[in-house]
């Protein structure tokens, strides 16, 4: 595979940024084995962003022979006090999230997992950790709590402070013991990402590609903004990001066809409008990802069916005003119903996988 078409996988949405793409190139063009990452805090109930989509990119990845290791961050969801801060059902949660994306269509056998839990076991940790809190600023580090989805005024314990400055640790520290070589992550945590490049040769490393995805939007409008990024782009993206902690402004990766019709219906869907659009960027990011074509169902009497070969075409007809949104939310009912619907079956018929989803399921979510 030619370094062109590699670099084409790697883009491919929902990537949104890539911090440099030169660097990216250099490092397709010299290393023969590079190995990216990406983290999650075990902490609810998988939806579309993390389940579905984290496995289409993932894909991407390993098409693009690129290694990639997912990072269950069990320590971050204590200090950000998930699920109460009970580390016994955090990691309950990230075993449920190993299963969820098992059932997303990840191969687990061609990716590693590591756990913080494990990370952290190594003294050489704790050394980075404190030579990485000699290095930074208070004001740069509650700069970057925003990447535990709070704001500078959420902090009220030390803790928070040390969740950016594991970690920045934690980029150092896989790239030492794992080789990871790229930062793959939301567009959420680009903060700390910016943080590790301006630190880290101060250590004696090369600076991580940083390649961020985009987060996709929560299904309703009523959310208030937050002070998460001083770029007001990239604030309203995390302030509208679909969250586990608001039910309805997001579909579960176990939801069924009456929850998806229900949240679907219910969803912003402005006509005309693919900017600000929750329900057009499901048709971007997850269907046109699934699937090679987009077919908009229609009465005879208002034309018959749309069929769309990629979503420009899709996008420039929404924008015209050929597509009611009502029949679009229909037609992304039925594609959602489809792609979950092998999720939806691998949790009730695999024991362990259904325990883990009731564990969490009744657990009592802490934002």
């Amino acid at each position: 595979m030619d370094l062109e078409e590699r670099l084409r996988l790697i883009k491919l949405p929902p990537i949104e940024e890539i911090v440099t793409e030169e660097e990216l190139i250099e490092l397709l063009r010299t290393k023969e084995k590079i190995v990216a990452y990406d983290g999650f805090e075990p902490s609810g109930l998988m939806h579309l962003g993390t389940g579905i989509l984290r496995a289409i990119k993932l894909k991407d990845f390993l098409d693009a022979k690129i290694d990639f290791i997912i990072y269950i961050a069990d320590w971050f969801a204590y200090l950000n006090n998930k699920f109460g801060g009970n580390i016994e059902l955090i990691r309950k949660a990230g075993e449920y999230f190993i299963e969820g994306w098992k059932a997303c269509g990840v191969d687990i056998s061609k990716i590693k997992i590591v756990w913080c839990s494990d990370l952290v076991k190594d003294v050489e940790y704790w050394e980075t950790f404190m030579k990485i809190s000699k290095t930074v600023t208070i004001k740069r580090a509650l700069r970057a709590v925003t990447v535990a989805g709070r704001e500078e005024s959420d902090v009220k314990s030390p803790s928070l402070i040390i969740y950016p400055l594991m970690q920045a640790t934690d980029v150092l520290m896989l790239n030492d013991k794992k080789g990871v070589d790229i930062c793959e992550l939301g567009m959420d945590q680009r903060k700390v990402n910016m943080l590790v490049r301006e630190i880290v040769e101060e250590f004696g490393r090369k600076k991580p590609v940083a390649i961020h995805h985009h987060l996709l939007r929560g299904l309703q409008t009523d959310v208030k903004m937050g002070s998460f990024d001083e770029n007001e782009t990239i604030n309203k993206e995390i302030s509208l990001k679909m969250s586990k902690s608001k039910p309805e402004t997001c579909i579960f990766i176990h939801d069924t066809r009456e929850d998806i019709e229900r949240k679907i219906m219910n969803a912003f869907c402005p006509p005309k409008d693919v900017e600000n659009n929750p329900v057009v960027e499901i048709v971007k990011y997850i269907i046109f990802r699934k699937f090679d074509s987009f077919t908009v169902k229609r009465k005879e009497k208002y034309g018959g069916n749309l069929e769309f070969k990629s979503y420009e075409e899709f996008e420039k007809s929404y924008k015209n005003g050929e597509i009611h949104p009502m029949d679009l939310k229909v037609s992304v009912i039925e594609y959602l119903d489809e792609i979950l619907r092998p999720v939806r079956e691998h949790f009730e018929k695999n024991k362990k996988a259904r325990e883990l989803y009731e564990i969490v399921r009744d657990a009592t979510i802490t934002r």
